[in-house]
């Protein structure tokens, strides 16, 4: 476990709520939660209009709109659009222009989801909060992190758990696309880390944002990427399972720029840890995995956050150490802290046969318009 959090001290404990989620008896257990959900669990199915963006430093992120106003299979003045060839197998149905942002309306309720590692706007997780959003007549954005819209990106870097930069760049994007709006926004996992890092260096200074929620978030990376890459369910399933498409990806990055990166190394690789030393730490600025997690975790962060924050775990994520969770004086009074016993990681089926992923949403609902 990372040993470099801050001392306890006297100030005024942040809330701490136990309140369980209602896991069905027929889904006992972390893992069984985890996968089902991910993998099993009825979603909806939503589709949005995509648009690009370029970055300051040359690449591109991909955005997915919807909202009242915007119809993903309809152009602004109605013209019926067929699905875009270059969209096909994401969860975009059409190109955004320019007439799209005038069809929203200007004052409303927003929310930019920001999606896990290897996730897109086609993740359960995330299908189920846009369709509840989107219910509840909000305008949301599905963000992607470079490589994960169905598409490589321009650069040699892909995208890792600090990057607190892009996430303040995709917020000022949607800020300047809808100014009027009462924004806030959503980090699964991964993009929840990097969300929660930017909360906790800019204390007050976030322009805009209303709130914000972090859901199944490894705080504390050291402890959580020893979890993965030292445990049998970590390494054979976890570890496997994003792997297989990192390497994937990470191929394609050597033939696109070669000699950076050691692609037989790459291809041995048998763990996050393994992918963090060999590609994501010396890629983006790291010295090695451990120096990666130690400076991009977002624990040391949360005494600095100023927005109201929702911060949600499931004590038997088994991605995430019960241990490693923070406690009610390890952050910022501005944060709530819900710890359930059951939910999974970035899961939390409820619901009979065959479950369904209404819970979160509802769950970041609730905190976004009660505060509670």
């Amino acid at each position: 476990m990372d040993t470099s959090r801050p001392a306890s001290v006297s100030k005024p404990a942040a809330r701490l709520d136990t309140s369980a989620c209602p896991v069905p008896a027929w889904l006992p257990g972390g893992h069984a939660q985890t996968l089902y959900g991910a993998f099993c669990a009825q979603h909806p199915s939503i589709h949005f209009a995509r648009e690009r963006v370029d970055t300051p430093d040359g690449d591109f992120i991909d955005l997915d709109w919807c909202g009242p106003g915007l119809d993903p299979h309809r152009t602004a003045d109605g013209q019926a659009t067929a699905h875009e060839s270059s969209l096909v197998g994401t969860a975009a149905s059409r190109w955004a222009n320019d007439g799209d942002w005038a069809a929203l309306p200007a004052e409303c309720s927003a929310v930019i989801l920001f999606h896990g590692l290897e996730g897109s706007s086609l993740s359960p997780y995330m299908q189920a909060m846009a369709h509840a959003f989107r219910q509840q007549g909000w305008v949301v954005v599905a963000a992607h992190f470079r490589t994960c819209s169905g598409v490589p990106n321009r650069m040699a870097r892909a995208y890792y758990s600090g990057d607190s930069a892009e996430i303040a760049f995709m917020l000022g994007h949607v800020r300047q696309r809808l100014p009027q709006a009462r924004w806030h926004a959503v980090g699964v996992s991964l993009g929840g880390n990097a969300l929660l890092k930017l909360l906790g260096e800019s204390g007050h200074d976030v322009p805009g944002l209303r709130a914000a929620a972090a859901v199944s978030v490894p705080m504390d990376l050291p402890a959580c990427g020893q979890r993965l890459s030292d445990t049998f369910s970590g390494r054979q399933l976890y570890s496997r399972y994003f792997l297989h498409s990192i390497r994937r990806k990470i191929f394609d990055k050597a033939q696109q720029f070669p000699g950076s990166v050691d692609v037989l190394r790459t291809q041995r690789m048998r763990s996050l840890r393994d992918l963090d030393d060999l590609y994501t730490a010396p890629m983006h600025g790291y010295l090695n995995a451990l120096d990666y997690w130690t400076r991009a975790a977002s624990f040391p962060l949360l005494p600095g956050i100023r927005v109201p924050t929702l911060a949600l775990n499931a004590r038997n994520d088994p991605f995430v150490p019960e241990a490693s969770l923070p406690g009610s004086r390890d952050v910022s009074p501005d944060v709530l802290l819900h710890q359930p016993g059951q939910g999974g990681h970035a899961s939390f089926v409820t619901g009979m046969f065959p479950g369904n992923l209404h819970w979160l949403p509802a769950r970041l609902l609730r905190f976004f318009q009660s505060g509670q």
